[in-house]
């Protein structure tokens, strides 16, 4: 039985709607501008709307629904921020309130004490094999909670930086970091599955949390000159951390793959966005066109025959 005021989100339900409020005089902002900038967006959207979902149909109507919100809101779209942004808030705002925990889903209390344990580690070349399978790599991303998820592909997949990120969640920019270093770590233990490897660790000076919790920091070129001097004598000296380090670098370059420019939404999905955006499909050519070999039409038809021929029949 579905919760009370559960909305239903699927996609001939949201068709209906979408129909509804563009066709209602009344619906603030129609203008084909609008729409048309809204529908460059479409390939994008629909992009992350797949890194953050289980399935294709669920990115599906993830993306119709935020079409949907953003034709009911068009007049609360200032222009403060791009519309990319604008659009990519409301999905994330979406996706969040469709969230729920699963039973699959890594704690990340779990996470974390497994990283603060010294002699935890994984087999880095694993994980980045796995990571490199875009398949792989999408299923360890469904493990994780949406809000570690949604942060860490914004930022190493969308390639927004921390303040965007915080941005589009509506969170601080602390909190944003630490959904972004969090999110890693979980991705990586997400993919490592079952080959976590335990390994002595003795006459490091710097702990391995202290190390591993910096980590994140470090990939993003943001810790002072002695920070990262401390954490790479400690990477140098310590048996554990490297692979951690390596599985972590190698997760973030497989997200960052993840960013097709040239990504192309579903044809069934693009035709009907476009549809209920009041634009037209793409031209596929005057339905009289003649075949290809027919003479040019200045040429006349080609079984007229000289006067003198039909002149001559009696």
């Amino acid at each position: 039985m579905e919760p009370a005021g559960a909305t239903d989100v699927s996609a001939g339900a949201t068709d209906e709607r979408v129909e509804a409020v563009r066709d209602d005089p009344t619906t603030p902002g129609q203008d084909s501008r609008l729409a048309t900038q809204v529908a460059a967006e479409l390939p994008g959207l629909y992009r992350y709307a797949r890194s953050v979902t289980a399935n294709d149909a669920e990115a599906q109507d993830l993306v119709g629904e935020t079409v949907l919100r953003a034709l009911e809101r068009a007049d609360q779209y200032r222009g403060d921020s791009s519309l990319r942004t604008w659009l990519h808030r409301i999905l994330s705002h979406l996706a969040v309130d469709r969230a729920r925990h699963h039973a699959h889903e890594l704690s990340v209390t779990d996470v974390e004490t497994q990283w603060r344990d010294e002699s935890y580690s994984v087999d880095a070349e694993a994980v980045v094999e796995r990571a490199e399978s875009a398949a792989e790599l999408r299923d360890a991303l469904v493990h994780l909670p949406y809000h570690y998820r949604s942060a860490v592909v914004l930022h190493d997949a969308e390639g927004r930086t921390a303040s965007e990120v915080a941005d589009l969640l509506g969170i601080s920019l602390p909190a944003a970091k630490q959904r972004i270093r969090r999110g890693r770590m979980m991705l990586v233990s997400a993919l490592a599955h079952r080959d976590e490897r335990r390994v002595a660790n003795a006459g490091v000076q710097l702990s391995c949390w202290e190390a591993r919790e910096q980590v994140s920091s470090y990939l993003d070129d943001e810790l002072p000159p002695p920070a990262r001097r401390a954490l790479e004598a400690h990477l140098a000296g310590c048996a554990t951390c490297p692979p951690l380090y390596q599985a972590l670098v190698g997760t973030r370059t497989a997200l960052g793959a993840l960013h097709d420019p040239d990504t192309v939404i579903p044809d069934t999905l693009a035709e009907r966005l476009r549809r209920h955006l009041g634009l037209e499909l793409p031209d596929q050519g005057p339905p009289d066109q003649g075949p290809p070999d027919q003479g040019p039409p200045d040429q006349g038809p080609p079984d007229q025959g000289p006067p003198d021929q039909t002149a001559g029949a009696g």
